[in-house]
Order: structure tokens, then C-alpha cells, then sequence
């Protein structure tokens, strides 16, 4: 999710026993069904670090159990793995087993109090809009103009470490986001979505949003970039603007690389 001003959250609540059983019970998911790998680890930075990621999957999206399974398995249960997520996740039982396994809500404050304490902190700058991103602009980083992340590294000190990943946005036909019925039906004020995303796929066919689509088979496969040290490349009053472009560019480049390797949509 993108990074708000305002809020505060128990990044204290992080469960590393709880979170390694709950890193079991994905890992069959991960490993088996989308046969996920990650790549890039070996220059991953001590310390707290941003991870600044596309977005796929639509509504299930496995961008951090695919990402947080291998973190784990490479540095132990010692360095929490935190994602910004939206306040609706909230809402609820769960909210308990969100917060001890590191979803924390998408404040700015979150963000930088989880960084300072040494946490890794993924977030997805295009959020739900990146999520449901045409099946026609699959491998296509866009952050649909939020640079917040940037303010959110400085602040804290942080480098921020590029991610990307491919695979994800072939578990269906993405058709639309559908900002044209979302306007329509208003749902900026009852749910805070400017989309209402179109898809085709199994085993309902069309959908929007409802029934839910099963998610195909597909290979997941996720890199981890250089860090990049903002304050040494850019300065202390590094334009977030400038910053955002260099980022994104970073991360086509290497998307294109993994889509050029990939020989099959879903297979791989």
C-alpha cells in the first residue's frame, strides 16, 4: 500500500515464533504452487532497508509471503519483514495475526518507527491500481505518480532496495481497472478505491472483484535490486520526483530482463 501522513502502529507487536509458523503454512503455497524463487538476497543491506516493489496478483497477491519466506530462510527470525498495508485488513479478528506477523497500517510514522528499529519494510508505492494493472502493461512498473517512499527512506536514514517480481499478473486475465465504474458507483467514499478492477478467469470467468477467480499456477519469480542510499546519490534534499524516476527506472530495467527470460506465461 502507499504511505500516509498520519497514524501510529504496534510495530512492537511483531511474533518471530509466531511468524515462522505462520511462514510454514504459506510455504506449501509459495513453493508449490506458484514454484516461487527469489533472486538478489546476497547484497541485501544490513540494518533497516525500504523495499520498494511492484505490485501483482490483484486480490491475492503473494508479492510478501513470496518474498518474506526467502528472507527468513536466508537471515533467520531475527529481522522482522513489515508490510504497509491498508487499513481495511484491519477490521477484524485477524487483525492480531496481521500484527504479529509484521503488517503494520500504511502511515508514514509506521514506516519510519519500523525502519529505526532496524525492520524491513516492504511497500508497494502503486498499490491496488499496480495490482490490477491490464494483462497488456503486465511487466510495466507503474506507481501511478506516488512518491511518498521517498520522504519515508530520507526520514529515516534508509536505503532503499528496489524489488521486482514476475508471474504474479498471470494468475488471470486482467481486462480493466475499471476506474470509469468506480467513479460511477462512488466507491472513492465507501471503500477509499478509485477501481473497480474487470478480470477474466477460472473458474467464473468475468469478474469484478466478486466471485473470486482462482489463481493459476503460476511461477513467481522475484529480485531484489542494489540498495540504493539515497542521501549519498542524491543529496539531503533529494527531489522525491528525481528520485522516484531513477527508482523506477532501476526496476523496468530489470523487470525487462526477467520477462525476457521468462519462455511461457504460467509456466515460466
Amino acid at each position: 500500500m502507499t504511505i500516509e501522513e498520519t497514524g501510529s502502529s504496534p510495530v512492537t507487536q511483531w511474533d518471530p515464533v509466531l511468524t515462522k509458523r505462520f511462514m510454514t503454512l504459506v510455504r506449501p503455497i509459495a513453493k508449490g504452487w506458484f514454484r516461487s524463487e527469489v533472486q538478489g538476497l546476497d547484497s541485501f543491506p544490513a540494518g533497516g532497508a525500504l523495499v520498494v516493489s511492484n505490485h501483482s496478483g490483484g486480490l491475492i497477491a503473494v508479492d510478501v509471503p513470496v518474498f518474506a519466506i526467502d528472507f527468513y530462510d536466508t537471515f533467520g527470525y531475527v529481522r522482522p519483514v513489515f508490510t504497509l498495508s491498508h487499513d481495511l485488513l484491519f477490521q477484524g479478528p485477524q487483525t492480531q495475526l496481521l500484527e504479529g506477523t509484521g503488517f503494520i497500517r500504511a502511515t508514514r510514522d509506521n514506516a519510519a518507527a519500523a525502519l529505526r528499529a532496524g525492520g524491513v519494510v516492504v511497500v508497494f508505492p502503486g498499490g491496488d491500481y499496480d495490482a490490477y494493472r491490464p494483462t497488456a502493461v503486465a511487466n510495466t512498473v507503474d506507481f501511478n505518480g506516488r512518491t511518498g517512499y521517498v520522504k519515508t527512506a530520507l526520514i529515516a536514514g534508509v536505503p532503499i532496495v528496489p524489488m521486482v517480481s514476475i508471474g504474479g499478473q498471470e494468475n488471470q486475465i486482467y481486462l480493466s481497472r475499471g476506474g470509469w465504474l468506480a467513479r460511477r458507483l462512488g466507491l472513492k467514499k465507501l471503500i477509499r478505491s478509485d477501481i473497480l478492477p474487470i478480470t477474466l478467469g477460472f473458474p467464473f470467468g468475468l469478474s469484478m472483484l466478486l466471485p473470486v477467480n482462482l489463481p493459476l499456477p503460476t511461477k513467481i519469480v522475484t529480485k531484489t535490486l542494489e540498495p540504493i542510499d539515497v542521501v549519498e546519490q542524491f543529496g539531503v534534499d533529494a527531489d522525491p520526483a528525481v528520485v522516484d524516476a531513477y527508482v523506477r527506472s532501476v526496476m523496468q530495467k530489470a523487470l525487462d530482463e526477467l520477462a525476457s527470460a521468462r519462455r511461457f506465461p504460467v509456466l515460466g
